[in-house]
């Protein structure tokens, strides 16, 4: 398991809990705006975080943390994933999973054996643009779409969200979003942020009153519409 992160506190990460994050290594899909860029460019560089190190942690913080919020990179990208969810909640934690939606049938199987209990699945665009936006020219958009039906059947809690770049999204893309997503439990519009991990750091954001005009028009589909990272 290439764990190469660990953040021992969050309130951000998994909605209404307190949780410790791992970070993993590598994603089958490239965004250029991503700000997780080392993770998944230059994951062999980083250092492996050993488990025993990691089921220590999580032995001592029984009590204090909630839930367990698993990230990357793209963590159904590693084969032993599931062996991973397992150990988690078998200590007794909640696990949130962060999926790019790329794997739907190992998304199957977690669901069908109770080790995720919340999923955040990220929307790189509209369809159209979807294979360009996550920088995978061979992209294969029924596996995203097989996945984003799966999560909405799945009975667990949910989010999708789409981290929005000026020059990567317009208004007409969140209208498509909204109409492909209709009726969903929840989704969020994170503003991009410029970091020095970010793969291409050629983009911009788009302002809060740009952003709340895009949340008023999705929420016309999806009633549960947030914004998030906006100061």
């Amino acid at each position: 398991m290439e764990i190469k992160g660990l953040a021992k506190t969050t309130l951000l990460d998994y909605p209404g809990h307190v949780a410790a994050t791992l970070f993993v290594g590598n994603c089958q899909f490239k965004c250029p705006f991503c700000h997780n860029g080392s993770l998944v460019t230059k994951a062999a560089q980083l250092p492996n975080i050993p488990l025993e190190e990691i089921y220590t942690f999580l032995e001592k913080r029984r009590g204090v943390l909630d839930g367990i919020c698993v990230t990357g990179g793209e963590p159904t990208f590693q084969p032993d994933l599931r062996e991973l969810l397992y150990d988690i909640k078998s200590m007794g934690y909640l696990v949130k999973l962060d999926t790019n939606g790329y794997d739907p049938i190992q998304l199957d199987h977690l669901f069908n054996e109770g080790l995720v209990d919340y999923v955040a699945m990220d929307i790189k665009n509209s369809q159209e643009k979807y294979a360009k936006t996550a920088g995978l020219a061979n992209l294969d958009l029924t596996r995203i779409k097989l996945s984003v039906d799966l999560i909405r059947d799945s009975g667990l809690d949910y989010e999708f969200r789409t981290t929005v770049v000026r020059e990567l999204h317009s208004i007409d893309d969140m209208y498509q979003i909204a109409r492909w997503l209709e009726g969903s439990m929840a989704y969020y519009l994170q503003s991009y942020v410029a970091s020095e991990d970010v793969i291409m750091p050629i983009f911009s954001s788009y302002s809060k009153e740009e952003l709340t005009a895009m949340q008023a028009l999705m929420q016309t589909y999806i009633p549960q519409v947030f914004l998030r990272g906006i100061d």
